[in-house]
């Protein structure tokens, strides 16, 4: 029996630091977060018993700084230390520098860290112990890299050794693209992790990446949990995971899950761990990595297993052994869990910002929601731009899956662009559906396409929100009224003109009338409209015969209106609007906001057209600005290690022959 645990700290952010706290004070274990400065007021600050302040934005100077957070710890009084996923998670420095200040670090030893960290030297840990690993080779300056391709095997993986995520990794099909993807890679593993080294491994073509949970205590027992099936990523990261995975039966579950305790064994594996691995389409498979933390995923298992992941990984940290019902917990029913990211799908997953007005899951059973944002929160591009996780579960694959259609299609979501049209379109697709599924999915469907249209498209769905809209503007401007509040809206002794609302896409008329509500969208009525009842957030319209509600959301001039119809942003016009101040032609835009890493013209350049201009780097992904036509670099208004905002201007191109 170790000692027990009464106040941690939870080095991280967002959803998960929520996560852990739920479970830790439902334990009777006090919570303390960290924060940075743009996290001032993020749910995750509120959910904690004590709060200290990191000051700054990036992650570097804030949740990436070791000292400072064990500083926190010990100033707080806290015992021990949970690191979530990401950030310090797998870094044993961080994990030695808790244990020498006497905090538990709520995950395995640093030496389980420091032996899985680097992806080579667990290779060939786990080949001695036995899992089956993919043919690989590091390269350094001595390596005759085509010979080594050769020896892999085409296609390659390039990987960078330390760090994970899907940073530096690029797929090479023959020795042509070889130099340049190794050179690439080896730019942005140093980026990303400090550190260069890339390695090569056989590519499997239309694998599976299924991974396994294990669970190691303290007095030598590993047990398994089970797979989960993620598969469905973009930009190697997963977006859609689920558990069971619909291509593994009874037997391989056995052969996945004996190798990944096997592989837990031979590292002396303490607390939760997920051993991933590649599945073969042939039903073979090799192990990929050790991730020695709790995954994003993590719900989809405690879904099926009826386990508490979080509580397992206290009680382990306290050093009781892992309770008996975990050695004999079978699977049961089906889980789905998909990733809500502030992302711009069409434009290629770019990642966006701004303030979530409005987040709203329905409850419905089943359902389960880990979110580390609500109503009024900023979206910033420091962090992961994931919003939120929900979690269906139910007896088979097809009821989870409806579940979580239903549940993201029904969310209200707005202010911030999200990939919930596209997890929507997935949800709902039939190779998805039959489990047809591997980590190509989203090369083979184009994602733009994928995704389900929960906009209100067509003009007459949007004539009938932009009448809500004004309809709801008038219920709030009628209920704030401080006098003659019995009057009817837009009341005059004698009749004359409508009532007039403009928005960007529409223009409404409305007037009040003895026989009811009459509106007119760009002169055109809205034919058998009757007013059924009418709220500032809440109007319900029957037009020709079909009555629908429309839930309002409104903030200054944007009204959100969500109905059966789909969704629309309507944004109403000032009545007197400043001149715009227009960009100069030929102006390159930011397409997000980013830091600039790279600027690859000079003022006075020639350029062709798609030449890369600027290297933006967003939520830990580069993104490259290139040039829209051939012309002549007439200004570069930004330099390496700027910020900038979406829209702003990074250089102009005047066209040849402008």
């Amino acid at each position: 029996m170790g000692m027990r645990i009464r106040k941690l700290l939870v080095a991280n952010r967002g959803e998960i630091a929520s996560r852990v706290m739920r479970t830790a004070r439902a334990m009777d274990i006090s919570c303390v977060a960290v924060y940075s400065d743009p996290d001032t007021v993020a749910p995750f600050v509120g959910d904690a018993d004590e709060s200290v302040r990191l000051p700054g934005a990036t992650p570097a100077e804030t949740y990436l700084d070791g000292a400072r957070i064990v500083a926190a710890a010990l100033a707080t009084g806290a015992d021990a230390v949970h690191p979530g996923y990401g950030f310090l998670s797998e870094n044993a420095g961080f994990a030695r520098a808790c244990a020498d200040a006497g905090l538990i670090f709520v995950g395995p030893s640093p030496a389980v860290i420091e032996s899985m960290g680097s992806k080579i030297a667990a290779k060939d840990l786990m080949s001695r112990a036995g899992v089956p690993i993919l043919p690989g080779v590091t390269i350094d300056d001595s390596v005759d890299l085509a010979a080594a391709a050769e020896d892999v095997g085409y296609p390659v993986l390039v990987k960078a050794a330390f760090g994970g995520g899907g940073r530096g990794m690029r797929v090479v099909r023959d020795e042509s693209s070889l130099a340049e993807a190794v050179a690439g890679a080896r730019r942005e593993a140093a980026a990303a992790f400090g550190d260069g080294t890339v390695f090569l491994e056989h590519y499997v073509d239309r694998p599976r990446h299924v991974e396994v949970q294990i669970f190691g205590d303290a007095h030598g027992t590993v047990v398994s949990l089970f797979e989960r099936e993620c598969s469905i990523q973009r930009r190697y990261q997963k977006i859609i995971e689920e558990a069971p995975s619909p291509a593994v039966d009874d037997s391989l579950r056995a052969e996945l899950s004996s190798a990944a305790v096997a592989a837990g064994k031979a590292i002396g594996y303490v607390g939760a761990g997920t051993v991933e691995f590649v599945l073969a389409r042939d039903g073979r498979f090799y192990f990929l990595e050790v991730n020695t933390r709790l995954q994003v995923e993590h719900p989809v298992t405690e879904c099926v297993t009826g386990l508490d992941l979080v509580r397992l990984q206290l009680l382990v940290a306290e050093g009781r052994p892992l309770p008996a019902e975990v050695s004999t917990v079978e699977l049961t029913g089906h889980a789905v869990e998909a990733r809500l990211y502030a992302e711009n799908v069409p434009a290629g997953f770019l990642p966006a910002s701004g303030t979530l007005h409005r987040f709203a899951v329905p409850s419905s059973p089943g359902v389960r929601v880990d979110a580390g944002v609500a109503d009024g929160s900023v979206v910033s591009t420091h962090y992961d731009p994931m919003l939120a996780k929900v979690i269906a579960y139910g007896p088979t694959r097809d009821d989870a899956c409806r579940t979580l259609a239903r549940a993201l299609a029904e969310t209200r979501l707005h202010g911030v662009t999200t990939n919930r049209e596209l997890l929507v379109g997935i949800l709902r697709e039939e190779e998805f559906l039959s489990g047809e599924i591997d980590t190509g999915y989203l090369t083979r469907h184009d994602p733009a396409a994928l995704s389900t249209t929960l906009s209100a498209a067509d003009t007459s769905s949007v004539a009938v929100h932009a009448v809500a809209a004004a309809l709801a503007g008038q219920a709030a401007r009628r209920a704030a009224a401080q006098v003659l509040t019995t009057l009817p809206s837009g009341w005059r002794n004698v009749p004359s003109e409508p009532q007039v609302v403009s928005f960007e896409s529409a223009e409404v008329r409305y007037a009040y009338t003895a026989s009811g509500v009459r509106a007119w969208v760009d002169g055109t009525e809205l034919s058998g409209l009757r007013v059924v009842r009418e709220q500032p957030d809440r109007i319900e319209l029957e037009v020709d015969g079909v009555r629908r509600v429309c839930r309002v959301d409104r903030f200054a001039h944007l009204f959100y209106v969500d109905s059966p119809l789909g969704t629309s942003e309507l944004v109403e016009l000032s009545r007197f609007p400043d001149p715009d101040d227009a960009a100069h032609v030929g102006s390159l835009l930011a397409p997000m906001p980013g830091s600039v890493v790279a600027v690859a013209v000079a003022e006075g350049d020639h350029v062709k057209q798609g030449a890369p201009v600027v290297v933006l780097e967003a939520m830990k992904m580069e993104h490259i600005v290139h040039a829209p036509a051939a012309g002549v670099v007439s200004a570069i208004e930004v330099g390496v290690g700027q910020q900038v905002d979406t829209g702003a201007v990074l250089a102009v191109i005047d066209e040849e022959g402008s």
